[in-house]
């Protein structure tokens, strides 16, 4: 009786600690570890899911679409949850894309809980995978970027990484308006880890519509004619046009070839990606000779009828300017110099303008700062410091050697003669969000007057004895300018004899203009001169352009 009594005892005593330690652990738990526990259920149970907001679009002035967001899913995977790593690698491979070797290897690793399968996939194979069901497999509502327009305006549009962030052009210029902000949801699970309750804590603010002043018509017109160019003086380096409102600055089409793919960028080399509009510099040749006669006559050193004995080369300094055709010397006025190009003519103006003057107008026609275009990567150009001329400078400078500018900066320049005095920033975002951005404020450089006499100077140069005879369009009477520059050579120094650049830059109609435009062709092959290389390019794009916006001869 005794023994069973004892045992019966024991039992009691051992049932006594059991609670005791049973009390004591409850108590630790509940209070001691209470928060700290309470924290850990809440992560496992509570999980916040990111809801990416979908990025603006991008459309030209008219609304057409070139950059859109369309819905997509990625695919991600908690290995060790995955049943049967080879069957489904097996199952959702083929809708994946991917090699099944490489899949197996993704949900078969131990090192992480979790595994992208794939990014921003197309909903219709990400619905495919996600009705088989598996287990341990999490599909993330994403967005994919794609361009409706193909190869127009991709280096000026940009492209974004995988993450939705702007990395080029446009894109990466505007990214904050573009991108939105991101909502957020609470997912609450039971202690199995089913899905219980789906919480809205933040919805997605999608990102703002870029409207540009860009027309897509005009775009895709210019940039199918400079492909034209490129196929012509192939193996050409490279091209750029501009087209634009120059009393507004609203730029209507920014071209460059070779094209690139904007749903593919990553095939095209990196120096095809460039804008070359703002990114790119060259001299500018002939071209610049507009600016040497506007600042004489801007300061009263020439009138349009003054007449020169112009010889068949100059020496300054040590240098000896020659011309390049025979027509550019004799007796000219200045209005016939710049008709037809004369170098050793251009640098006489130049000496009468003197150093300082000369300095002055070619920072005052904005050349060796950015115009201030909202578009990303703009360069400064070339100019030589005042106090770093040599006695041969103005030998070259004025007729556009030594310097060197972007195709935009000469564009702005042009726009200041042809709208009658006033320098204005080119500008390319039309509206962010529906709200129209204001128009950059001008400044004037020159008189109503001067603008107007070297107008009247560049139509000359498109008539009889001119240098852009091809440029002409019937019923228009346009004025411009042709320019024919030597490149410099990086390994032997001084000017090569086998690559230059080819350019043209003019606006219609002459009186009034409403249409500026540029071409600029990098190393043509076969026929390296502005007046037969660029000038017909140019002739195609304002000729289409006119017509295509009604803007009468």
């Amino acid at each position: 009786m005794r023994l069973i009594e004892r045992r019966v005892g024991l039992v009691f005593a051992l049932f006594l600690v059991g609670l005791a330690f049973a009390a004591t652990k409850a108590l630790w738990l509940g209070v001691v570890k209470a928060n700290g526990l309470q924290d850990a259920a809440s992560v496992q149970q509570r999980t916040t899911v990111v809801v990416p907001a979908r990025r603006g679009t991008i459309t030209d002035r008219n609304g057409e679409q070139l950059a859109v967001s369309q819905p997509a899913m990625s695919i991600a995977a908690t290995p060790y949850l995955i049943e049967d790593p080879l069957a489904t690698a097996r199952a959702i491979a083929p809708l994946l894309g991917r090699d099944e070797a490489d899949v197996l290897a993704d949900l078969s690793r131990t090192d992480t809980g979790f595994v992208y399968l794939t990014r921003k996939l197309a909903l219709e194979r990400a619905d495919r995978i996600q009705d088989m069901g598996i287990a341990g497999l999490e599909f993330i509502e994403e967005s994919v970027r794609s361009y409706p327009r193909g190869f127009v305006a991709s280096q000026l549009l940009g492209f974004t990484g995988t993450d939705n962030v702007g990395l080029a052009g446009l894109e990466h210029q505007h990214d904050e308006e573009l991108r939105g902000s991101d909502g957020r949801r609470l997912l609450v699970k039971d202690a199995l880890g089913d899905p219980i309750r789906l919480d809205e804590e933040r919805e997605p603010e999608q990102g703002k519509t870029l409207t540009l002043t860009i027309d897509d018509r005009i775009q895709e017109q210019t940039e199918e004619i400079l492909a034209q160019v490129g196929a012509t003086y192939r193996p050409a380096k490279g091209a750029t046009a501009i087209v634009m409102n120059p009393h507004d600055g609203e730029l209507l089409a920014v071209a460059n070839w070779p094209r690139v793919d904007a749903n593919n960028v990553e095939d095209a080399p990196n120096w095809a990606r460039q804008n070359r509009a703002v990114q790119t510099s060259y001299e500018p040749g002939s071209t610049f000779k507009a600016f040497t006669m506007a600042g004489a006559l801007q300061d009263g050193k020439v009138e349009p009828d003054t007449p020169f004995e112009v010889p068949a080369e100059i020496v300054v300094a040590d240098r000896t300017i020659g011309e390049a055709h025979d027509e550019g010397y004799g007796s000219l006025t200045a209005s016939e110099i710049l008709k037809v190009s004369s170098n050793v003519g251009t640098v006489m103006i130049g000496l009468a303008l003197g150093e300082s003057r000369f300095d002055h107008w070619v920072r005052r026609f904005g050349f060796g700062e950015t115009t201030g275009v909202d578009l990303p990567g703009e360069q400064t150009g070339i100019v030589l410091d005042r106090d770093s001329y040599s006695g041969s400078s103005m030998g070259n400078l004025p007729i556009g050697q030594g310097e060197a500018v972007t195709p935009m900066q000469m564009a702005a320049a042009y726009a200041a003669i042809a709208n009658g005095g006033i320098l204005r920033p080119p500008r390319i975002v039309k509206a962010v969000g529906g709200e129209e951005t204001a128009v950059p404020r001008g400044e004037r450089i020159l008189s109503e007057q001067t603008a107007g006499q070297v107008r009247d100077m560049l139509v000359g140069v498109l008539g009889p004895g001119g240098t852009a005879t091809g440029a002409a369009i019937e019923n228009y009477v346009l004025a411009g300018k042709t320019g024919t520059a030597e490149k410099p050579d990086p390994i032997y120094g001084g000017y090569s004899e086998t690559k230059f650049v080819a350019s043209f830059v003019g606006f219609a109609p002459a009186k009034d203009p409403r249409l500026l435009t540029l071409v600029m062709v990098d190393e043509p092959q076969g026929n390296i001169y502005g007046g037969s290389v660029a000038a017909p390019a140019w002739r195609e794009i304002m000729s289409y352009s006119l017509n295509y916006l009604r803007i009468a001869p």
